[in-house]
């Protein structure tokens, strides 16, 4: 072959190029050819983990014979196909070519494996692979990457992967596979694959054929030991099931997400990780242990920095002996399976075990053995919290910092007073301050894990000098123990956005809000109110839920029900300045609905009480409604705001080849309107504009919330380009993964610095915009114009903390992280105090805070699991009515909500109804009472923990008991 020319053997590869692209493994081959550019290698990888191995091949060759070809390419790429285990593909190069026959016999054996996936897959893969791996069919690296398949995904991934290598193998594989199958005992398989009759026998395919045309070497066997008769078809096989393709085989195994992400990412092939030159500068303290904080902005690969420095720690531990156990951090449920499927899974399959788990997961229960069983964790921080808890309470084994070796904290600015990370780090902080005496009394100190923090901006936390903003962060800093704050070079960071604040005009003429206002005044003067601020802004909102509040607490239901409609009507001012009028029409009316429906009980013989005041406000909508509804139909009176918008969106699709963009905004009840009026536009849908919205996942609104599952599907959509336009409240300013997009919108949505650096983030593409458009009352302007001041301030306070020398450094950080003991310790004294619950629960009353009826004491509730408050009681029963809720549905463990209860006299909803193992169970919010506590009212109670009784535990058995008896005798009755 040295002797030939290189057309010669570019023209053999030609004709040998359709056996090559299946016989060649990929990840084997590549590094061990020298003469292709790195650059060219790395696309060759992609192409194997998106496309599968066969394309990767096909880019493989065309690199090989790409001219200029260096001297002795030949002979190298066949010296890479003998050392890297494709054998089988190197005799084809070399000319050793199996006999028409013997190639005929090894296509009818793959073909025939393809056919039986269901049942090899079954296999007790582990001994199998033993065995091959003894015989020669596997290589070392083949054998440990089917055991790592085997430890991540389970049997039938690991087997599925073993079967896409031996098919690889030479002519002779078969029979040598047939004798592992009979001498590991898989009789069932070897008759299956053999024909063979036996009493355990399967169908085979002699008994139902599969194709229409028989193989001309159908009576002998593929390598001449068995006999056997197959039939096989000339289509040629889908990609979907093809064994020489990258992807896995077809699996009967369930998926670990509803639309079988995770799955996806675990059939594709392990990818490599590569950072850019500034992410390994920033991961550089990481890597020697130390403790640091990653401040990358949005878009910078923080996640893969982490994904590096959790690889080299676990590496480095491993080769030591040492003990080893990462945990990822994260503050929302969608991040969990975000971190899981698109960074940690995919670059740490093959070689540790990884682990997703958060309060959507039935896997939280068993948690402390998700952390023994695996070596990368990926959860929410409360679940940690929990276990460590229980860990430290003696509740149960749960889990101790000293189990964990390495800590990753996302989002991590969070670390805060307050929140469930500093709980977390407060443990920390304590058990190392405990460390340094256990050293001086010369005793074994607790190990404690390696910390990691992430963040795009740790902000200035509303700081107005220099000093104050540096001291915030130097805070965060002690809080996660970090040594050092890590950032990008200014030098390095990214052109900036081009920034627009676009400025709107107020109405000329506001007919539909001025009867808005005309309505709110005919309610001042009806509640004798006097408000001192402009109707519909934020201080006007907040002087209505004080007289509410105060209104509940005085008994005084004339007053507490007006000013519970004034803030339906401050709603829809705030709606009309924001989106259109017939939305803000549409909300009033909505809700005037559901107050009369809540005024109608299910039984028509019973009647809800309505009072002189509630019949008034009924009325008064009543009377102005033809009004509000005729003007919210005339587009001559919309706000400005939203003109402004429609001019933005629309220049940015028509001057842009494929415009991708996210439009902030403030409510939920906003987002879905905005989203209804674009897709109601033709003009945006001329131009290509194809909208969804996305918003929370927490049941605090009246707006149904998105599961995790919907706003996974809207953001899927939105990265493969279903979605082009994406209208979300600020759930998707930080953390979740969104796509690249070339403009980003915040609409009359400012919050603080972190937020507006967050949302900038999010136009990663080249030549992305930032704009701001005001709304009325709303004040973004001015508030942005702070948040840029605030922004600058922070980045120079950063450079600051970095040009400070280590041991000042250090004596600052450690007098915070005594400073927050002590608060921390004075804290925990207060909050015992106050969770000392002596009130007997006979002393407290409640009453509805509709109509002030007395319901209860708490002598009549009960604790269910620690954390619902039910009231099971005879008496109870005839005070509510019951009513279906369809955005309620709620399946857990042992129960499930389905529906709520309320106020048989007014209708005021006090609850939902719970299904406990077979039993209903009125479960009570307390937030629908006033409390009164030994004579004293408390006017807002918004969490059971505010209130200081202990109640009782469910007495879920006699409860039972006490009903069972309670049917028999009705049943008695009835005879």
């Amino acid at each position: 072959m040295e002797s030939e020319t290189d057309e010669m053997r570019e023209c053999l590869i030609g004709c040998l190029r359709p056996r090559l692209k299946e016989l060649i493994v990929v990840d084997r081959v590549l590094d061990l050819i020298d003469f292709i550019e790195n650059e060219q290698k790395e696309r060759i990888r992609q192409k194997a983990r998106n496309d599968g191995d066969i394309s990767a091949a096909d880019y493989l060759i065309n690199a090989v014979v790409q001219k200029p070809h260096t001297p002795g390419w030949f002979t190298a790429f066949v010296d890479a196909l003998n050392n890297g285990g494709c054998n089988f593909a190197a005799d084809y190069m070399q000319l050793n070519l199996p006999t028409p026959e013997a190639e005929a016999e090894n296509e009818n054996c793959v073909r025939l494996i393809h056919l039986l996936i269901p049942s090899l897959a079954d296999m007790a893969t582990e001994t199998v692979c033993a065995h091959c791996f003894s015989e020669r069919l596997l290589t070392e690296d083949e054998r440990d990457r089917i055991t790592a398949e085997i430890v991540n995904r389970g049997r039938r991934s690991g087997a599925r992967e073993l079967l896409r290598r031996i098919i690889k193998c030479p002519p002779g594989w078969y029979s040598t596979f047939l004798q592992v199958l009979k001498d590991t005992e898989h009789h069932v398989l070897y008759n299956e694959l053999t024909g063979n009759e036996g009493s355990d026998k399967k169908p085979s395919l002699k008994d139902k054929p599969i194709a229409t045309r028989e193989s001309p070497t159908s009576a002998e066997s593929c390598d001449g030991t068995e006999s056997m008769e197959i039939t096989v078809n000339e289509q040629p096989m889908d990609q979907s099931t093809d064994l020489y393709a990258g992807n896995e085989l077809p699996s009967n195994s369930e998926p670990s997400q509803p639309d079988g992400s995770a799955l996806e990412v675990a059939r594709s092939p392990e990818k490599e990780i590569t950072l850019r030159d500034y992410q390994m500068e920033v991961a550089g303290p990481a890597l020697e242990g130390k403790n640091i904080i990653v401040c990358l902005p949005t878009g910078s690969g923080k996640t893969r920095v982490a994904v590096y420095i959790t690889k080299e720690h676990l590496d480095r531990r491993k080769a030591e002996g040492k003990p080893r156990k990462v945990i990822v951090l994260v503050n929302k449920v969608p991040l969990v399976e975000q971190h899981y499927s698109a960074e940690f899974l995919p670059f740490l399959k093959n070689k540790y075990k990884v682990e997703r788990v958060s309060g959507d997961s039935q896997l939280k229960i068993s948690f402390t053995e998700i952390v023994k069983k695996n070596d990368i964790i990926i959860c929410t921080a409360q679940i940690l919290e929990n276990y460590l808890e229980r860990a430290n309470s003696g509740e149960d084994e749960g889990v101790n910092l000293s189990d964990l070796t390495l800590i990753i904290i996302d989002e991590c600015h969070h670390t805060q007073k307050g929140g469930v990370y500093n709980h977390i780090m407060m443990r920390y902080l304590k058990q190392k301050h405990k460390n340094k005496r256990l050293v001086k009394e010369q005793k074994e100190p607790v190990p404690l894990p390696q910390i990691l923090g992430l963040t795009a901006s740790p902000g200035v936390g509303g700081a107005t000098k220099m000093e104050k903003a540096e001291e915030h962060i130097l805070r965060i800093c002690a809080n996660l123990d970090a040594s050092r704050i890590m950032t990008r070079r200014q030098e390095e960071f990214k052109k900036e956005q081009r920034k627009i604040v676009v400025s709107v005009e107020d109405r000329r003429e506001d007919p539909f809000g001025d009867v808005i206002k005309k309505i709110m005044t005919a309610i001042h003067n009806h509640a004798e109110l006097t408000p001192t601020c402009d109707l519909g802004s934020q201080n006007y909102e907040q002087w209505v839920v004080q007289k509410e509040r105060q209104a509940a607490k005085d008994e005084n239901q004339k007053v507490r029900v007006c000013a519970e409609h004034l803030r339906q009507y401050s709603e829809s001012l705030n709606l009309c300045n924001t989106i259109r009028m017939q939305d803000a029409f549409s909300f009033l009316n909505k809700y005037y609905e559901e107050e009369m429906k809540k005024k109608t009980a299910p039984e028509e013989e019973h009647k809800i009480q309505i009072t002189d005041t509630e019949r008034f406000l009924f009325n008064l909508f009543k009377d102005n409604k033809k009004e509000l509804e005729t003007l919210a139909k005339n587009p001559e009176y919309e706000n400005d705001s939203l003109s402004k918008l429609r001019t933005k969106i629309l220049h940015e699709f028509s001057s842009r080849d494929e415009a991708r963009g996210i439009v902030f905004i403030k409510t939920r009840r906003s987002a879905i309107a905005l989203n209804q009026w674009i897709q109601e536009n033709s003009k945006f849908a001329d131009i290509g504009v194809k909208s969804a919205y996305v918003i929370g996942g927490g049941d605090q609104s009246v707006v149904k919330p998105m599961t995790s599952a919907e706003q996974k599907d809207v953001l899927k959509k939105f990265g493969n380009g279903q979605v082009n336009l994406l209208i979300a409240t600020t759930v998707a300013e930080e953390g979740l993964d969104i796509p690249a997009c070339n403009f980003v919108i915040r609409y009359g949505l400012v919050t603080n610095e972190i937020a507006m650096i967050q949302a900038q983030g999010r136009g990663r593409a080249e030549d992305s915009s930032y704009t701001l458009v005001e709304v009325k009352n709303s004040g973004v302007a001015e508030k942005e114009c702070v948040n840029e001041y605030r922004k600058n301030m922070m980045n120079k306070a950063i450079q600051k903390i970095k040009s400070l020398n280590q041991a000042a450094y250090e004596k600052r950080i450690t007098e915070f992280q005594i400073q927050a003991i002590m608060e921390e310790k004075v804290r925990m004294t207060k909050k015992k105090q106050k969770d000392i619950k002596n009130e007997s629960p006979s002393n407290v009353k409640f009453s509805c805070r509709s109509c002030s009826e007395p319901i209860c004491t708490g002598d009549d509730i009960q604790i269910i699991e620690n954390m619902h408050r039910v009231n099971v009681t005879p008496q109870f029963r005839k005070l509510y009515i019951q009513r279906e809720n369809t955005t309620l549905q709620e399946r857990l463990l042992d129960y499930e909500t389905n529906g709520f209860i309320a106020c048989k006299n007014c209708g005021q909803r006090w609850g939902s109804m719970m299904m406990y193992k077979g039993i209903e169970c009125p479960c009570l919010d307390v937030k629908n009472f006033v409390v009164n506590l030994n004579g004293k009212k408390i006017s807002k109670c918004t969490k059971w923990n505010e209130v200081p009784i202990k109640f009782s535990a469910f007495d879920y058995a006699e409860h039972a008991i006490n009903m069972t008896m309670s049917d028999n005798s009705d049943d008695d009755e009835t005879m």
